[in-house]
């Protein structure tokens, strides 16, 4: 009887593996948001991004994605605001200030017009902004589109913290993880393939790197540079703080655990949304509306994303189901 009490007690107290190990531990979580803040908006205050609102980011016309919104840029022309938009209306169907532009991103998806949207739409984005529902449809599409996609590619990769961060940045602004990470996978094993992980992660940061100068409105590889690289050069392949890092030239430090939880401090001059700002991104586009790919395996995809691989620079970050 006391062998089977015991052999009870230690099950309860063994370690346990859920999914929400590895950069989705809340404190990790958060670091990953203030990272990518720090390059999308020069400020490690992720969650003051929500109202954030900004025609044609890249300031140009070849690479115009509309407009660009919210903690992770969900913008009009790739398709993500509208989803965005299209859930957020599901949850709360009444009193919503972007329930009326519904139809016309509907109509914009694909293309950076701007027609039935301008300045009213600009103004209900910041109203809703204020809603706690719009706000937690904001988290739930970052996670589900791209947070939760990356982070699940990158374990199966046998991937730390710092590699599910770099697979997820990668899928922020280019929406895809997967064409970097084939690339990288010519040069080098993952560590699940027997690997070195930061041999892998050297040649991933590389090809990251190279996709970025193919784009206009990403010549600045500094969140790569001097971010991500290092932190790899530092050998913190998972992630613990305190981070130091510069981005754009800007010094930011993402403090200690204190008792109280994680105490974060940002040492960079932040830049004023009025003063020059760099591009926040250029997420590849989705030019033309393709017949779905049964080769296309996404976890949670309706056919309205069941877009060929061939039809983008790379497909969004996937979970292969085995």
């Amino acid at each position: 009887m006391s062998s089977v009490i015991l052999s009870i007690l230690f099950v309860s107290l063994a370690p346990t593996t859920t999914r929400n190990s590895g950069l989705r531990e809340p404190a990790k979580k958060d670091i990953a948001m203030q990272l990518v803040s720090a390059a999308e908006n020069s400020s490690l205050d992720w969650k003051a991004q929500y109202a954030y609102v900004e025609y044609n980011v890249e300031h140009n016309e070849k690479e115009n994605r509309g407009y660009t919104a919210g903690i992770i840029g969900f913008t009009s022309r790739t398709h993500d605001m509208l989803e965005l938009v299209t859930h957020y209306v599901s949850v709360a169907p009444d009193d919503n200030a972007l329930a009326p532009f519904l139809d016309a991103l509907r109509k914009v998806d694909g293309t950076p017009s701007t027609d039935g949207l301008g300045e009213p739409f600009v103004r209900a984005w910041k109203k809703a902004a204020e809603d706690p529902r719009f706000r937690a449809a904001q988290d739930h599409e970052r996670d589900r589109v791209y947070f939760d996609p990356a982070v699940d590619r990158a374990i199966g990769d046998g991937l730390q913290e710092l590699g599910q961060f770099m697979y997820y940045d990668a899928a922020v602004m280019h929406g895809s993880c997967e064409a970097i990470r084939r690339r990288a996978m010519k040069k080098t094993k993952t560590p699940a393939q027997g690997g070195d992980e930061r041999a892998y992660l050297k040649a991933f940061l590389d090809e990251r790197r190279a996709e970025m100068k193919r784009e206009q409105g990403h010549q600045d590889t500094t969140r790569v540079d001097t971010m991500q690289r290092k932190f790899l050069d530092e050998g913190n392949l998972t992630l613990t703080p305190p981070l130091e890092f510069k981005v754009y030239g800007d010094a930011y430090r993402i403090g200690g655990m204190e008792d109280r939880g994680w105490r974060i401090e940002d040492v960079a001059r932040r830049r004023s949304r009025a003063s020059v700002r760099t591009p926040r991104r250029g997420r590849a586009s989705v030019l033309r509306r393709a017949a779905p790919d049964p080769s296309a395996r996404r976890t949670g995809d309706p056919g309205l994303r069941g877009v060929p691989l061939s039809a983008r620079r790379g497909a969004r970050c996937e979970t292969i189901v085995r």
